[in-house]
C-alpha cells in the first residue's frame, strides 16, 4: 500500500484552513493544520512533508519568518512552500516571498482549481522522490548482503549503477532549484529595472516559471530513473535480478 503524503496548512484563521481542506481533499492525501509559525515547525520537527502553504500574514511569527526558520534547517530546507497573501503592497511582498525560498506566491482570493493543480505536482514529486530512495536503499541491503569475495566482479556493475542513480538524483535536485530561483532572480530584476510590462504581469509570470520548474524537476527525475530500468542487475550466487520500476505520470 502506497504511503499517502503529508501537506501542511499553516494560517491563524480556522476558516481559512477548513477552506484550504475542502479544496484539497479531492488528492486524497494528508492534510495537517497550523495555526502559527511556532505550530508549523513544531511539527516539522517530527513529519516529512511534500509541501507547505503558509500565509504570509500571521500574528506573532509571520510567513516569511517561519519560512527562513524553515529553509535555515537541514532536514527542511528541500520542502517547497506556497506562500498565500490577503495583502496586495505591490510587487515587493512577491519578490521577498521568492528571497525567502518559496516555489510560488498566490495572493487571495485564488482559483482552487489552480491551487490543486499546483500542489498536485508537488505531492507528485514528493512521491517520485521517495520511490528513489525506497529503491536505492533496496539495492544497498542487496549489495551489502551479497558478501564480498562471493559477489566478485559481478558486483561492479550493481555498484556502480548506484553511484549514478545516488549522482543523477542528487544533480536532479540542484536543477530544479537552480530553476526556481532563476525565475525569481528575473522577476526580482524586471521589479528593480523597471521594465517587463506591469508587476502584475511580472507576478503571474513568477509563478508560472516557478510551477514549470517544479514539473520540470519531476520530468527530469523520473527520466533520469527510466534511462536506468532496462538494466537489470543480476548478483553473485543465483540471487533474482533488480529491477529498477519507475511508472511514468
Amino acid at each position: 500500500m502506497v504511503q499517502k503524503a503529508k501537506i501542511l496548512l499553516v494560517d491563524d484563521r480556522p476558516e481559512n484552513l477548513l477552506a484550504l481542506e475542502a479544496i484539497l481533499s479531492a488528492l486524497d492525501q494528508t492534510l495537517v493544520r497550523a495555526s502559527s509559525g511556532e505550530e508549523a515547525l513544531k511539527a516539522l520537527l517530527t513529519d516529512d512533508f511534500a509541501v507547505i502553504l503558509l500565509d504570509v500574514q500571521m500574528p506573532g511569527m509571520d510567513g516569511f519568518e517561519t519560512a527562513a526558520h524553515i529553509k535555515r534547517r537541514e532536514r527542511t530546507r528541500d520542502i517547497p512552500i506556497i506562500f498565500l497573501t490577503a495583502i496586495n503592497h505591490g510587487p515587493h511582498h512577491t519578490f521577498r516571498g521568492y528571497a525567502a525560498g518559496a516555489v510560488d506566491y498566490i495572493s487571495k482570493p485564488f482559483d482552487p482549481w489552480v491551487l490543486r493543480a499546483k500542489v498536485s505536482v508537488f505531492v507528485e514529486l514528493y512521491m517520485k522522490n521517495c520511490q528513489l530512495r525506497e529503491q536505492a536503499a533496496l539495492l544497498r541491503l542487496q549489495l551489502e548482503g551479497g558478501g564480498g569475495k562471493a559477489a566478485g566482479a559481478e558486483s561492479k556493475e550493481p555498484a556502480g549503477l548506484l553511484a549514478e542513480l545516488s549522482a543523477r538524483l542528487a544533480g536532479r535536485r540542484g536543477a530544479g532549484r537552480g530553476a526556481v530561483q532563476a525565475a525569481g532572480r528575473r522577476v526580482r530584476g524586471r521589479g528593480r529595472g523597471g521594465h517587463g510590462g506591469s508587476s502584475r504581469t511580472q507576478t503571474h509570470r513568477a509563478a508560472a516559471g516557478a510551477g514549470r520548474a517544479g514539473a520540470g524537476h519531476r520530468e527530469h527525475l523520473v527520466g533520469a530513473v527510466a534511462e536506468l530500468t532496462p538494466r537489470r542487475l543480476r548478483l553473485a550466487g543465483g540471487r533474482r535480478p533488480i529491477v529498477l520500476c519507475v511508472t511514468r505520470p
